[in-house]
């Protein structure tokens, strides 16, 4: 089992050091949301998973969910695990107090997904699916249905799944063919069948709370003719107690290539009990709560496997001796010298943790924004916020899965023949990080997103904020000198992504096509300027406290400046490559005959 250590520490720098967390606590709703509290929150989300979740971790994935006559049961300790983890508060960590939550900061929330998905990110989808669909009814619902179905979700007692996908149709939901017929009692009958369904079926909870999109008789067309629907596995009896069979029903699992200790299933709706949720024929606006949410929640996934996939590998580096070093023995008592030796051993570990602790940096600063975007007293403040997560979701999505992936890999390899057998772990997490460069709308689609949506949104006006919170921390930098190349290579970077958007948006006038011909480059690119952002920001900020005395050693700053520096030297070149495939256009993708393939 590969070894795991919960980065408290790392969140204990961002939320006390890198960022100003103790603002939250001025807003309305997270008065007792201290910094302090945030930090000892993280920490013992850290011990949970470390001692509770990461043990079930390799035992899941080799006994997978097991299907039978409609019923479902995850892996073994999986239902005990789930109870701890429900009766601890966690599900409900920013859910809305007033009905049971502990409404804390988004910010915590994420740090807490991160560590529980590098843990064990099978178990993670149960109660992850369960607060996205907490907080979808909880804005989109009516009175009734918030009373009766959130205060159960919160303790675990229910959970909750979202049902979007046919056979058919994956991305283009606007061609589903689930049906809502209204009932006499105001209520809806649903059928249909939905595949893909995370944690559609399971023994976890005494009931499961499944939110569907369908179509009424009288939908328009395409997208605007989707509703939604709460659509419980027992339909509640008046006292909130479990009562008689639904019609929705297990019709099988998916046998996957990773994450099988999530029970991925095919729904049937066969004149299933259902109430609306939100006005009819605008259930997609309505689902997209719980998929934007769901989105961050992926990139928080690779983030988490990446981790974890990195402290196994640091691991085995230190410990496995193989060869000597070029530059002489490092280890004379020995036969061989310890493969962290080795130069470009060390070049992948210094690849996933450039990656992991920049990426990580991200991930808080735009749950920031996103708590900013519910809290702050400020409209002005509110906006701007809104439109920095909107811009930030798909890069956060797509980017991060994408170089998680490639993370694992390099874990893997590490251990070389080691790693591609079970037994020592690192293969299930490049089998477990594949599935987020694909659920949630594929990386692809994420790209479309960035260059199709938002960055015309405002006219620009997206990218035209986040540019001047670039620049801004560039100017803070003016003031270290040692910085200076740094600023240059960011500098350097934010022009070759200026530059692709103007190709893009030039091309795109002549033949939309070339969106989508540039549109994966393009969000790679951005990326690694969001990285290169984070990293100025770590660089400058480990410099400022070290001088100052921090609360962590001269050397723990002396090794984020270390990270920095690789990843401005090592990483933020490939722009330059990035840059000349979005400027090389889209002739030779939409030019290559169709019968050539």
């Amino acid at each position: 089992m590969p070894a795991y250590r919960a980065p408290s520490s790392d969140y204990r720098f961002l939320l006390t050091e890198l960022f100003d967390t103790s603002r939250l606590a001025t807003f309305a709703g997270y008065e007792e949301a201290t910094t302090d509290l945030l930090v000892s929150v993280i920490d013992e989300a850290g011990k949970f998973a470390g001692e509770v979740l990461q043990p079930l971790n390799m035992t899941g994935d080799a006994e997978g969910c097991t299907w039978e006559n409609g019923v479902v049961r995850a892996p073994k300790g999986f239902k005990d695990a789930f109870k701890a983890y429900a009766d601890a508060g966690w599900i409900g960590l920013s859910c809305d107090a007033g009905h049971g939550g502990q409404g804390l900061p988004t910010v915590v929330r994420a740090a807490v997904n991160e560590i529980v998905c590098g843990a064990n990110l099978s178990f993670a989808m149960y109660p992850g699916l369960t607060a996205g669909a907490f907080e979808t009814i909880e804005r989109h619902g009516n009175d009734e249905l918030k009373h009766r179905y959130l205060p159960r979700l919160v303790t675990g007692e229910w959970t909750g799944t979202m049902c979007l996908t046919e056979a058919h149709a994956g991305t283009d939901l606007g061609i589903i063919r689930t049906k809502a017929v209204p009932m006499d009692d105001g209520s809806f009958s649903v059928t249909g069948q939905k595949i893909f369904i995370t944690s559609g079926e399971h023994d976890l909870s005494s009931n499961i709370i499944h939110l569907v999109l369908a179509k009424l008789p009288d939908a328009p067309a395409g997208t605007k003719g989707i509703s939604m629907f709460l659509v419980p596995k027992f339909l509640p009896n008046a006292d909130g107690s479990v009562g008689a069979r639904n019609g929705v029903t297990c019709g099988s699992i998916e046998h996957k290539m990773g994450i099988k200790g999530s029970a991925t299933c095919v729904l049937n709706f066969d004149q299933a009990k259902g109430w609306l949720v939100g006005e009819p024929h605008k259930g997609l606006r309505a689902m997209f709560t719980m998929m934007n949410g769901a989105r961050l929640d992926v990139g928080l996934q690779g983030l988490g496997l990446a981790h974890a996939s990195y402290c196994g590998a640091v691991e085995y580096a230190r410990e496995r001796v193989q060869g000597r070093a070029l530059s002489g023995v490092k280890n004379p008592d020995g036969p061989a010298d310890p493969i962290i030796e080795h130069a470009d051993i060390r070049r992948g570990l210094l690849q996933m943790r450039s990656f992991i602790e920049g990426a990580r940096a991200l991930s808080v600063f735009c749950s920031l924004a996103l708590d900013d975007e519910l809290k702050h007293p400020d409209p002005a403040a509110r906006e701007n916020a809104a439109g920095l997560v909107a811009l930030l979701t798909p890069i956060i999505k797509a980017y991060f899965t994408d170089m998680a992936f490639d993370a694992t890999n390099i874990g893997m390899q590490t251990l070389g023949g080691h790693g591609y057998i079970r037994e020592y772990g690192m293969e299930q997490f490049v089998r477990d990080a594949r599935i987020g460069q694909i659920y949630e709308g594929t990386n692809h689609v994420q790209a479309m997103d960035l260059v199709g949506r938002k960055l015309g949104q405002g006219n620009g006006a997206l990218l035209r904020y986040y540019a001047g919170l670039v620049a801004e921390e560039q100017a803070q930098c003016a003031a270290h000198p040692s910085l200076a190349p740094w600023r240059a290579i960011l500098e350097q970077a934010s022009q070759r992504l200026i530059s692709a958007t103007q190709t893009l948006n030039t091309r795109a006038k002549a033949n939309p096509d070339e969106l989508g011909a540039g549109a994966s480059e393009y969000l790679r690119l951005f990326g690694y300027v969001a990285m290169g952002h984070m990293w100025l920001r770590t660089a400058r900020v480990a410099l400022e406290r070290k001088a100052a005395g921090g609360t962590f050693d001269a050397a723990y700053y002396d090794t984020k400046l270390a990270t920095a520096r690789f990843w401005f030297e090592r990483m933020m070149p490939h722009t330059a490559s990035l840059l000349d495939c979005v400027a090389a256009g889209g002739a030779s993708i939409l030019e290559f005959p169709r019968e050539g393939y």
